[in-house]
């Protein structure tokens, strides 16, 4: 049988100096997404104190202030309903069209707000913005874990670092301002510029032709658990706006333990990947529930009307904080998989001892009283965060991302229930300011025991349970063996890009080998298309 000559070939590569251009193009990549997370998450974060009572006394003279309250607080509602639906699109749709999405809403929600002159303009408008948000938080998390390890552990340091500082920076704009408008705008400026970065993300992103799209039988079925998690987000979302129709502070607390409760059941049967995936969602949970509440409550004890340094004392101990916090988040991640549980449950540990110096410390009127619970704070959420997600694949970590800001609502529900019953036995200024004292030390009480009630649960679940077939271990355990076959948080190849094929000898060889392509066997037929190598 005669065989047919070998067609000659073009390279498709453009050697040393395409590789040179293909790195370099790559390096921007991860610093442009490095500085987005850094910008972009503060942003979405901000989204959810509710500061409208702050300027309350601005406001025109026929709004209800019970109801432009109730408006402003639907940001935080509406962040619960999208991620799980944002969720579900990415594993469809890449994540940098969806983060640029994400902020062009909080852009244009943020321009829209000069010109908002009524409860329902505010209410549409703090719905686009916790819509934004989700989208936000949801695609930097897919984007992040697309790209390197180091930028997970940037992406979780940053969210560590937004929780602590998120009401401090909601109510800095609200000093000395002439428009109640400023709650909805609060700054212009920062989401410009990270719009900025997300388009040039997008650009660079194009360029790299990078990034990955799940479309697996197993991605559906943890898009399945994804949507039976949006069910109850629905129920306590309702719940979050039903609770500011004068429900008592009784009710309060018993919805929003129920709420947590439910949550927690949630993290224990659907938690993707059985075992391995509860780390993740009770890392979420326990951070959710426990740090914005908390540091909001404190900044309030600390403003100078009551007593403290104001927001301008608190700044070098959250400055102190944020560092503290990044470099944890940083160095955690240089360690390996194998202890990133015991590096989960310490970070949680940590946190609860963070608590323990907020009730012995606070309030307090600046110096090391200040920073040594906030350094605590940050560095435990940083610690407990990257942990938890950085051996996850992306599934897992969207799915505990999807109870994150449920627990978030949950918790604030929690300590403003806890709060109100403080503050209704107040009857001087005083008392007030003891009132708002003593409900702080009691919820970091409540927030501590439910993060120590979850650091046993899981170890306890994670004893019971078999390990699963791919060789790991739940959450008091190491991690043995990752699972074979690649995941988008793997970065695997694209579905349209051929996988270089190089002899066993030069394996390890850096220049790629050109394959040339099949010639077809005269004995094919041509109707039957191209031949199959």
């Amino acid at each position: 049988m005669a065989v047919p000559p070998v067609q000659p070939t073009r390279a498709v590569t453009t050697g040393p100096t395409g590789l040179v251009r293909t790195l370099r193009v790559s390096l921007m990549l991860d610093v442009v997404l490095g500085l987005l997370v850094a910008v972009a998450l503060p942003l979405a974060i901000l989204a959810i104190p509710n500061t409208i009572s702050v300027v309350a006394a601005l406001l025109p003279p026929d709004v209800s202030q019970i109801e432009m309250i109730r408006a402003h607080g639907m940001a935080l509602p509406a962040m619960v309903l999208t991620v799980p639906v944002a969720a579900m699109a990415l594993r469809r749709v890449r994540a940098a069209p969806v983060l640029v999405a994400g902020l062009t809403l909080l852009a244009f929600a943020d321009a829209a707000g000069g010109y908002a002159a009524s409860t329902t303009a505010v209410g549409v408008l703090r719905i686009l913005h916790g819509i934004g948000a989700g989208l936000l938080v949801s695609a930097t998390l897919v984007a992040v874990w697309e790209r390197s390890r180091l930028l997970r552990a940037v992406w979780a340091g940053a969210l560590a670092i937004s929780l602590l500082t998120a009401q401090a920076l909601a109510l800095w704009p609200l000093d000395a301002v002439d428009s109640w408008k400023v709650t909805l705008q609060p700054y212009p400026i920062l989401t410009g510029v990270a719009l900025v970065l997300a388009a040039l993300y997008l650009v660079l992103w194009r360029r790299s032709g990078e990034g990955a799209v799940i479309g697996s039988g197993r991605t559906a079925a943890k898009g399945g658990r994804l949507l039976a998690e949006a069910v109850p987000a629905v129920g306590i979302a309702a719940l979050a706006v039903g609770s500011t129709f004068d429900w008592s502070p009784g009710l309060v607390v018993l919805a929003a333990s129920l709420s947590i409760l439910v949550l927690l059941g949630l993290a224990s049967v659907c938690a993707v990947d059985g075992v391995v995936g509860r780390a993740p969602s009770y890392t979420m949970l326990a951070v959710g529930v426990v740090i914005l509440p908390t540091a909001a409550q404190v900044t309030y004890v600390e403003l100078g009307g009551l007593g403290g340094p104001g927001l301008s004392g608190l700044w070098p101990a959250f400055a102190i904080a944020g560092v503290a916090g990044l470099l944890a988040a940083v160095l955690v991640g240089r360690l390996g998989d194998g202890v990133m549980p015991m590096v989960t449950a310490g970070g949680l540990v940590i946190v609860v001892a963070g608590l323990c110096a907020v009730r012995l410390l606070l309030p307090a009127s600046g110096g090391p009283a200040l920073v040594f619970p906030f350094v605590l704070l940050a560095v435990g959420t940083s610690v407990a965060l990257t942990g938890a997600l950085r051996p996850s694949d992306g599934d897992t970590a969207l799915f505990a991302l999807s109870l994150f800001f449920p627990a978030v609502l949950g918790g604030f529900l929690l300590g403003s229930g806890i709060q109100v019953a403080r503050l209704k036995e107040a009857a001087t200024p005083q008392a007030l300011v003891d009132g708002f004292v003593e409900a702080l030390r009691l919820w970091v009480l409540v927030g501590g025991g439910l993060v120590v009630a979850m650091i046993v649960l899981g170890a306890a679940l994670a004893r019971l349970s078999p390990p699963t077939g791919s060789g790991l271990t739940g959450a008091s355990g190491a991690v043995a063996a990752a699972p074979v076959g690649a995941t988008w948080g793997d970065r695997p190849p694209r579905p349209d890009v051929e996988p270089e094929r190089i002899p066993g000898p030069e394996r390890t060889a850096a220049p790629p080998v050109v394959v040339p392509p099949p010639t077809p066997s005269p004995e094919d037929d041509p109707s039957d298309g191209p031949a199959r190598p």
